[in-house]
């Protein structure tokens, strides 16, 4: 019977039954997955078999009044058809001792697993408050940070060197540690603020899931952890990173007061321009550093301008100023002479470092990606101001590796130079100790001639 559901294509479980407590017969179930049952002879068509596990049809063999050793032998000769059908019949064993042993064990692993999930589950929902109050899902920021410490950096690096990745990365950790303090700070001033624009309602402490103590100790920590990377720096360093802590409080106090609160971020989104250099060099050269800074900060009134964008409608209606409020349908053209300003900030500090074509060519190519950013623009639909807003990490991304590639190549090319200076030098020299020799030999043959 069990070949011939298996000719049929028909999947089949045979499962044997323990005797029932009065040695009646046992019985071999077997599930036929067809939600058929026509090929299963009608004199066993007894009852239906009950399949937990799914709503298909099950049909129970039953023989009765049979006796239990034709019985026996009938369960055995299903058993050996169902070892020689491979990977088509799936048997369940017997219950019995070892059984009981193993569905305990399995749900004691079971519950094992629901704590486990369930701790992970509050474990999840504690965290992931602080996580948005610092915006670790929206990572653009830390990056924005993170690009003028980068510059600065491998600007200070020695012609033909590599940037100081230890710089490198305890900058990285105090972006991404700073930018996270720099939101909460944020969110401390514009509870209030936030609670009536429509994307920013949701943050954690408008939501009520983070009180505005819990706020102060979890800033504390962030504080703590920025000022643990900044004494790793000197001291001329440590000092001048400190002295930035106020721009980061007032920052957000300028949007109650000005249209140009872009500027006061661009002031201290970019206070790494003057801090890379320092940390590699112990002192700013304010030649290099200060163009940087105030090509930084060009940049950013052009991206943060283009982020305002998104919120014009509820800031207009709750009285908060800002840029693009200030710049309105001239938004471009602003934009636009914002831009040609840190293209020129740029090269001034290019030329402050001596630096060659890779880095040129990249402020070009920045020059052409901002274009084309403020050129396909739509500062009324908030989708793209916010996709315009996180391209502008390719920018820092292009300055940097500008800067990397143009001073290993300034090392290579002053490689070149010295040789070229050095080899008509000894050609000189060869020439001349030539002349002298042969001078010296005239006069010897002359002296030789008088004597003879």
């Amino acid at each position: 019977m069990i070949r011939r559901l298996v000719q049929r294509s028909t999947f089949v479980v045979a499962r044997p039954i323990w005797p029932q407590k009065d040695n009646t017969v046992p019985a071999l179930a077997v599930f036929d997955l067809s939600r058929s049952a026509e090929c299963l002879p009608a004199a066993i068509r007894t009852r239906r078999c009950v399949y937990t596990s799914s709503a298909l049809p099950a049909w129970q063999l039953v023989a009765s009044n049979t006796p239990t050793v034709a019985n026996g032998a009938r369960l055995k000769h299903a058993s050996r058809c169902l070892q020689t059908i491979p990977k088509t019949v799936s048997t369940i064993g017997i219950r019995g001792v070892a059984s009981d042993n193993s569905r305990k064990r399995h749900g004691r692993s079971t519950e094992s697993n629901v704590e486990r999930q369930s701790v992970a589950s509050s474990w999840k929902q504690a965290i992931s408050p602080y996580a948005r109050l610092m915006r670790i899902d929206r990572p653009i920021g830390s990056w924005l940070l993170f690009w003028p410490c980068g510059w600065s950096i491998a600007l200070s690096a020695p012609a033909g060197c590599w940037p100081d990745p230890l710089m490198l990365g305890l900058f990285g950790v105090g972006a991404f540690v700073m930018r996270g303090a720099g939101c909460t700070i944020n969110d401390l001033w514009d509870r209030d603020i936030d609670a009536k624009v429509e994307r920013t309602k949701h943050r954690p402490l408008v939501a009520g899931e983070i009180s505005p103590f819990d706020a102060l100790v979890f800033l504390a920590a962030q504080l703590g952890v920025g000022l643990t990377v900044l004494l790793q720096l000197n001291w001329y360093s440590i000092l001048l990173g400190a002295s930035s802590l106020g721009l980061v409080i007032v920052y957000p106090l300028m949007k109650r007061i000005t249209y140009w609160p872009q500027l006061m971020l661009g002031a201290t989104f970019n206070w790494g321009a003057l801090l890379g250099w320092s940390a590699t060099q112990g002192s700013v050269d304010w030649a290099a550093c200060l163009p940087l800074y105030a090509a930084g900060v060009c940049w950013t009134i052009v991206y943060d301008t283009i982020y305002a964008h998104q919120d014009k409608v509820d800031d207009l209606l709750i009285g908060i100023k800002s840029t693009a409020l200030r710049f309105g349908d001239n938004t471009k053209l602003w934009l636009s002479g914002f831009t040609g300003a840190m293209m020129v900030n740029l090269m001034a500090a290019g030329a402050a470092c001596d630096q060659t074509w890779p880095y040129y060519t990249s402020v070009g190519l920045i020059a052409a990606h901002l274009a084309q950013q403020i050129h396909s623009l739509n500062i009324h639909n908030p989708t793209d101001c916010a996709t315009k807003f996180i391209s502008n990490h390719q920018v820092g991304l292009l300055l940097f590796l500008g800067i990397v590639l143009g001073t290993l190549y300034k090392g290579y090319s002053d490689d070149q130079r010295s040789k070229t200076v050095i080899s008509p030098s000894n050609s000189n020299s060869n020439s001349s100790n030539g002349s002298a020799s042969d001078q010296l030999t005239v006069a010897v043959a002359g002296a030789r001639n008088i004597a003879v």
